[in-house]
């Protein structure tokens, strides 16, 4: 009796666990508005560390506003610490656009490193939301894909060619 209830536990034990590494390890689907639901409530992106040597609205150029800041998911974050060429599998960095430096929100554009899904153009999936979380575009976007594939070497990373 005693080694079941022991067995038992030790189960039960296990399970949690896996519940728990399973929801830390949640990605969201590359879908605009899985993902827009992932980075707002799941996985609130505005928790999430500034891009390191960003840590406040800085100037941007265009096509994003005149001021951003640019947030990252943990492996992101790990990926710049240690200086990694190429981000993982799971990064996602999100741009809040400003129209000024009064916070005028305009856009939010996201990438994200989706395995597969777009070798051609280093598995970025990209997106852009309206102020109000609107998808105006998502996927393989050409423009941001043109724009990014000058910084290829980087990752498709604008920062990181700085």
């Amino acid at each position: 009796m005693k080694k079941v209830m022991f067995w038992g536990v030790v189960a039960l034990f296990a399970l949690i666990l896996a519940a728990g590494a399973a929801q830390m390890m949640k990605t969201p689907k590359p879908d605009a508005a899985d993902f827009y639901t992932f980075i707002t409530k799941t996985e609130p992106y505005q928790k999430w560390a500034l891009w390191p040597g960003h840590e406040a609205m800085h100037p941007g150029v265009s096509p994003h506003g005149a001021f951003l800041k640019i947030y990252v998911n943990k492996p992101a974050h790990e990926a710049i610490v240690k200086k990694m060429k190429v981000m993982p599998d799971g990064a996602i960095i999100v741009k809040e656009n400003y129209a000024d430096d009064q916070k005028t929100l305009v856009a939010l554009t996201p990438m994200y490193k989706v395995k597969g899904f777009n070798p051609e153009a280093g598995d970025w999936w990209w997106a852009e939301y309206g102020p109000q979380g609107e998808p105006k575009a998502s996927g393989k976007v050409q423009m941001c894909i043109d724009c990014h594939a000058k910084v290829k070497a980087s990752d498709y990373l604008v920062t990181w060619s700085k």
